[in-house]
C-alpha cells in the first residue's frame, strides 16, 4: 500500500513469516506488510493517520476521509482501539464495501482509495484505506470542508474558507459552495428561461423552486433540504448583476481603448464590466463596437486620393473571431488568483485579451495543443452552460481553433498567443 507520510524506516519491511507469507500469495495486489502497520499503529494517531475500532458511524467516516484528503492524504486503520492494541474488525469484506461507497457517493469529488485487509496469525483481521490529496479541495455531499490538525480533524470556518480554498485547488473554483448567498441573489428570469429551452410544454416554472432546481437539476448546489449553497458557477451564471459584483468582483473585467499600438499609449477610455456572464459578454461586445466594426465579410479596400482627408479609419474585425474570443475568455478565467483580473485592451490594429491562468503545468506542450481544441478547461460547468443557446448567446461555438483560422483569413495577420507569467494572452489583429 503506496503511504504519502511516514514517520518510520525502512517504508516497507519484509516478513519471513510463512503464515504470512501464505497469505500473501492469495493477495497478488499486498504491498503492505504486517511489521509496516504495526510501526505505525505503535505511533499512534497523527496528521496522516487515523485508527478506529470499528465503522459504526459513516457520516463521521466520511468527514474523516474529507480532512485527510485535505490535508495531503493519509490512512484510516480499522480495528484498533484507543490503547493501540489490535482488536480486528469481524466483518471486513462489508467495511471495505462500505468505504469504497462512502468515497464513491458521498464525497466530493469522488475519491478512489487503496482498501486492503490485513490477517494476523490469530485470526483477526483489519481494514486499511489509503488515500491521497491529489485533487483537492474535497468536501462532503452537503458541502462543508474538513481539515486534519494532529489526531484531530476539523471543518474550516467560514471567514478561512475562501483564502485556503485559493491556496490548495485554483482548477476547482467554479465548484465550490458560497456560505453567504441564498435564492434571492438570483436572476429568476435567466435561469428559468434557460431551463425552458429544454422543454417547450414544460409547466409554468415560476412555480418552480429555485434552489431545488440548481441542487438537483443543474448540479450547482449543495446541501440538505434546510441549507442552500449554491456553487460560484451558478453565480456567475445566473445570478443578479449587482449581487455578482458584491460577492465575486474579481470577476469584473476591465475593457480599454488606447489610443496606439499597445498598452503603453494613452488610455481613452476604460470601463469595469461587472455582473453575471450573459451582463458581461453583451457590455463587453457592445464596448468593442463602440471603437471598431465588426462584420462577417472582410471589408473590400478603397482607393484613397490625395485630396481625401488623412482621417485613420475604424479597425475592422471578424464578428465570430471577437464574439468566440469574449467567450473564452469569460469561460476560462482561473478565478483563484484573485490578484490577477482580466482585461481586454483594445488597440488602433488590434485587440488583446489577458485572463488569469497558471502557468505552472500549462506550457509549452499545452500551449500548443490548445490550437487544436485540445484544452484543460478550468470551469467545465460553466463552459457547459454558457455556450448553449437556451442561455442566451446565439453565435457559433468553435473555440480557440476557430478564432485563430477565421481571424487570420480575415485580416491576413495570425494571431499571437502568450503565455507566461500566470497569464494567457490571445492577441487578433484588424483587417
Amino acid at each position: 500500500m503506496p503511504r504519502r507520510k511516514f514517520r518510520h524506516s525502512p517504508r516497507f519491511e519484509s516478513s519471513d513469516d510463512p503464515t504470512f507469507q501464505e497469505y500473501l500469495l492469495n493477495q497478488p495486489t499486498q504491498s503492505t506488510t504486517r511489521t509496516e502497520l504495526l510501526r505505525l499503529i505503535r505511533g499512534g494517531e497523527d496528521t496522516y493517520l487515523e485508527l478506529k475500532v470499528k465503522l459504526s458511524n459513516s457520516e463521521r467516516i466520511m468527514q474523516g476521509i474529507v480532512a485527510l484528503a485535505n490535508t495531503d492524504g493519509g490512512t484510516i486503520i480499522f480495528g484498533v482501539n484507543d490503547q493501540l492494541r489490535i482488536e480486528g474488525v469481524s466483518n471486513p469484506e462489508w467495511v471495505q464495501q462500505e468505504l469504497a461507497r462512502i468515497c464513491r457517493e458521498d464525497i466530493v469529488p469522488p475519491i478512489v482509495p487503496i482498501l486492503e485487509t490485513i490477517a494476523f496469525d490469530s485470526g483477526k483481521r483489519i481494514v486499511a484505506l489509503d488515500i491521497d490529496g491529489k485533487r483537492r479541495p474535497y468536501r462532503t455531499k452537503d458541502g462543508r470542508f474538513y481539515l486534519r490538525f494532529g489526531a484531530e480533524k476539523r471543518e474550516v470556518a467560514r471567514e478561512e474558507l475562501s483564502l485556503w480554498l485559493d491556496e490548495v485547488r485554483p482548477l476547482g473554483f467554479e465548484n465550490i459552495p458560497l456560505q453567504d448567498v441564498s435564492e434571492e441573489d438570483f436572476d429568476d428570469a435567466l435561469l428559468w428561461s434557460f431551463a425552458s429551452g429544454f422543454d417547450d410544454n414544460a409547466p409554468n416554472l415560476s412555480l418552480y423552486n429555485t434552489s431545488d432546481f440548481l441542487r438537483k437539476d443543474l448540479l450547482l448546489a449543495v446541501g440538505n433540504a434546510d441549507e442552500f449553497f449554491p456553487t460560484v458557477a451558478a453565480l456567475l451564471l445566473f445570478g443578479k448583476n449587482e449581487r455578482v459584483a458584491e460577492l465575486i468582483p474579481r470577476s469584473n473585467v476591465t475593457v480599454a481603448r488606447f489610443s496606439g499600438d499597445n498598452g503603453t499609449a494613452q488610455l481613452i477610455e476604460a470601463v469595469e464590466v461587472k455582473g453575471n456572464m450573459l451582463t458581461q459578454y453583451e457590455a463587453i461586445l457592445d464596448f468593442v463596437k463602440r471603437y471598431s466594426d465588426l462584420g462577417k465579410e472582410r471589408p473590400k479596400k478603397k482607393l484613397t486620393l490625395v485630396t481625401d482627408a488623412v482621417v485613420k479609419p475604424r479597425s475592422h474585425y471578424h464578428f465570430y473571431s471577437v464574439s468566440e474570443a469574449i467567450i473564452n475568455t469569460l469561460m476560462h478565467r482561473d478565478l483563484a488568483l484573485r490578484e490577477i483580473r482580466t482585461r481586454i485592451n483594445i488597440y488602433d490594429n488590434a485587440i488583446e485579451f489577458i485572463n488569469p491562468r497558471r502557468t505552472n503545468g500549462f506550457s509549452p506542450p499545452a500551449s500548443r495543443a490548445i490550437r487544436y481544441g485540445i484544452t484543460q478547461r478550468l470551469n467545465p460547468q460553466i463552459c457547459a452552460i454558457f455556450t448553449r443557446r437556451e442561455y442566451g448567446i446565439n453565435v457559433p461555438h468553435g473555440g480557440l481553433p476557430m478564432i485563430l483560422r477565421q481571424s487570420n483569413r480575415f485580416s491576413g495577420r495570425k494571431p499571437e498567443i502568450y503565455i507566461a507569467n500566470d497569464e494567457f494572452k490571445l492577441k487578433i489583429y484588424a483587417a
